[in-house]
């Protein structure tokens, strides 16, 4: 923990754009923000998750890793929307088979969506960007039957389920880069994962001139750190080639690590 605030730190004063969360939306790591993908914009992609940041449905004996896939897709420059499912193994009792025990059988399906109320600068230059978001906002009743629930009783599975409101703001350092300052409210009530509270986070994504070779490579990488309401975590983002393949990796808690790729392009 002292590791990871350290290097949050060290983020803060070395000074974005648009980090790919872990969840399969717009964001930081794990934490939400603002920011939005430009108009007409699909992403497709993957992660290798550890246990520990997820619900207690992943975060027990029965697993180390799990693994999601996604489709996220920017239907109008103020809304994004995302379908993802995560990897669930066969659990010795209950209604799995025994040779399904301990092995990759089925997914968690959830949906998520992002509404920009705000556009940075719309009123004022220092204005920042709003955004009001939710992930696996409703579930089926009893188990993946009956009707759609929203209030997260007994037999629903919203394992990703959080509600938030963001806002970010951009500051811009010429040849040098751009920094990113993200503040948020969450609200979740994810089976087995309750929490509310603000987070924050920070990212820097270099624009240096492409006179070098370092310089160009120093271009594709976008550093984050996040106080996600729950814990700290640092990682980053890195476009291989012109923003289409991108990789990300994280620290949760400055010690479990997750790591995706997805692939974006731009329809419009």
């Amino acid at each position: 923990m002292h590791n990871s605030f350290l290097a949050f730190l060290c983020l803060c004063f070395c000074t974005v754009l648009k980090g790919q969360a872990l969840y399969g939306t717009s964001g930081l790591l794990h934490m939400p923000t603002a920011d939005m993908q430009k108009d007409k914009t699909v992403m497709l992609g993957g992660n290798v998750l550890d246990k520990h940041p997820l619900s207690t449905y992943w975060n027990n004996k029965n697993y180390t890793y799990t693994y999601n896939y996604y489709i996220n897709v920017t239907i109008f420059p103020w809304l994004e929307v995302a379908y993802t499912c995560t990897l669930v193994k066969g659990v010795k009792g209950n209604y799995w088979p025994e040779q399904t025990w301990g092995k990759f059988r089925n997914q968690d399906r959830n949906f998520s969506g992002r509404l920009r109320l705000w556009k940075e600068g719309w009123w004022k230059e220092w204005t920042p960007q709003l955004v009001l978001g939710a992930n696996d906002p409703g579930s089926f009743d009893n188990n993946g039957g009956g009707n759609i629930n929203f209030n997260q009783e007994a037999g629903t599975h919203n394992y990703f389920n959080r509600f938030f409101l963001a806002a970010t703001k951009h500051l811009y350092f010429q040849n040098v880069g751009e920094l990113g300052l993200h503040m948020a409210y969450i609200y979740s009530r994810a089976t087995g994962l309750n929490y509310e509270g603000p987070a924050l986070g920070v990212n820097f994504r270099c624009y240096l001139p492409d006179t070098s070779l370092g310089n160009k490579i120093l271009n594709g990488l976008n550093l984050m750190a996040e106080y996600d309401a729950r814990t700290i975590n640092i990682g980053f983002n890195y476009a291989v080639w012109k923003d289409r393949f991108n990789l990300i990796a994280e620290l949760n808690d400055g010690k479990y690590l997750s790591a995706g790729l997805y692939f974006k392009i731009c329809l419009k």
